[in-house]
């Protein structure tokens, strides 16, 4: 742990939890994307196409791929937003709220696996250092132009 940076740390624990939830994904002929979107979009009133990139935190480009691959499995629908006739609503197919359950599902045990592996103040201590590392980027507190 000493010789290891800080990003190496999130970034290979990330990197092992993406591959974790893609070869589940991959048991439902699904990526943990598609798993993500189907959790970000509201299942009853749909979410707009414009919320769910930043909502998911996604580039716009990866997003389009995404709900291109989620309407042609016949995941999602398209619908025009009735309070405003120029936008989207992503909507949930019969088949995409059944999709939504099983990534809840995974989701669901990925998070008691862990609640049950690990004590709730080591938990509390790991979201409170992801919540200063989250605040510190997005304040621009660690890469700055200023000499301060």
């Amino acid at each position: 742990m000493k010789d290891k940076t800080i990003d190496y740390i999130l970034r290979s624990t990330w990197q092992a939890v993406a591959r974790m939830y893609n070869e589940e994904a991959s048991k439902y002929g699904a990526t943990m994307a598609t798993g993500f979107t189907l959790l970000s979009i509201d299942r009853d009133k749909g979410t707009p196409s414009t919320a769910l990139g930043p909502k998911m935190g996604m580039e716009a480009t990866s997003l389009t791929r995404t709900l291109k691959s989620m309407e042609e499995k016949g995941l999602i629908i398209r619908k025009k937003n009735p309070e405003d006739g120029r936008g989207v609503l992503i909507h949930l197919t019969k088949e995409g709220l059944e999709k939504r359950e099983l990534s809840k599902t995974t989701v669901l045990k990925f998070n008691d696996t862990i609640r049950d592996n690990i004590s709730e103040e080591k938990l509390l201590h790991f979201m409170e250092v992801a919540d200063i590392i989250n605040d510190l980027i997005s304040d621009k507190k660690i890469f700055t132009n200023s000499k301060e």
